[in-house]
């Protein structure tokens, strides 16, 4: 499919589609961390996704070339991967659905600040600004102020500002490092080859693998494997070359509204003023951070 220059039909279903998938994806963790340790079910998921890249791969016939000066890149890509997976699933073991999906989706906020010093031509107009300034504000609500009745820990509240923060690590060296030259199936393959040894070797300090698993927590597991980790992924680096990147960004406030809506939803989750006003908040900063600037006139 060709470049487009803004956003059609089909842009648009696919990527409201792919964050309605990373908000299940969200439950789906919550719910598989009650069969699975958490650790253990994150280096499964990258076991069984990197099995499915490299069989896409050869069935696309995707050249596997690992480029010149990329090997330092790629092992930390997959370093940033393993703690961010590590941090996401522990956080849904420790707070609710609504408060990591707030708090982990702030991965743009903490990009742009990042980019604002190390990327240029990427700096923080005043729009963009304000922007970070109601995100951040968001996220102060949501860690402050604090009414779920014992299901949300401060702890799982910070990994999960804490895998955001390995989120935008992974971006930006996407961006700026000799890695970006490399195709989206390596450079995910780094992340899934690093991580699944790294991930299943981090969960022996975390106790016995196993929580009673039953037959949905292994449906759930399969789920994460084939269409979040490896083909979600591979959807989300597509859409990423056919529409502008910065369109494509600015369906990110939608991954939070929707975890928030499937947490009370489908898991009875409590959300209170202060959560609906975090999230108001979060939105705004990221719809004001990923809005498009005007050309101006000539």
């Amino acid at each position: 499919m060709e470049r487009k220059s803004a956003i059609d039909l089909f842009g648009a279903v696919s990527l409201i589609g792919f964050s309605m998938l990373l908000a299940v994806n969200q439950v789906a963790i919550k719910l598989g961390n009650t069969g699975f340790q958490p650790v253990f079910m994150a280096g499964a998921r990258s076991v069984g996704a990197l099995a499915v890249l490299l069989i896409w791969m050869r069935l696309r016939g995707v050249p596997f070339r690992i480029m010149p000066g990329t090997v330092p890149m790629g092992i930390l890509l997959g370093t940033l991967f393993s703690i961010e997976f590590a941090c996401l699933f522990f956080a849904l073991d420790w707070t609710t659905v609504a408060r990591t999906s707030i708090l982990f989706y702030t991965m743009p906020v903490w990009l742009g600040f990042a980019a604002h010093f190390l990327i240029e031509g990427d700096r923080l107009t005043p729009r963009k600004l304000m922007g970070q300034g109601l995100a951040v504000a968001g996220v102060v609500v949501a860690v402050t102020m604090r009414a779920e009745g014992g299901e949300a820990t401060l702890l799982g509240d910070a990994l999960a500002l804490a895998g955001a923060f390995c989120w935008a690590g992974i971006a930006l060296i996407a961006r700026i490092s000799p890695i970006s030259k490399s195709p989206p199936e390596m450079q995910l393959f780094w992340q899934l080859a690093v991580s699944a040894p790294a991930l299943v070797l981090l969960a022996l300090w975390f106790g016995p693998f196993l929580r009673d698993p039953q037959p949905y927590h292994w449906a759930i597991l399969g789920f994460q494997i084939v269409f979040i980790a490896s083909l979600g992924f591979l959807f989300w680096f597509w859409l990423l070359s056919i529409y502008p990147a910065s369109s494509v960004a600015s369906f990110s406030f939608l991954s939070p509204v929707l975890g928030v809506a499937l947490g009370w939803l489908l898991l009875g989750e409590h959300v209170g003023p202060q959560i609906l006003l975090a999230l108001v908040l979060v939105c705004a900063g990221l719809i004001l951070i990923n809005r498009p600037r005007k050309d101006r006139p000539r």
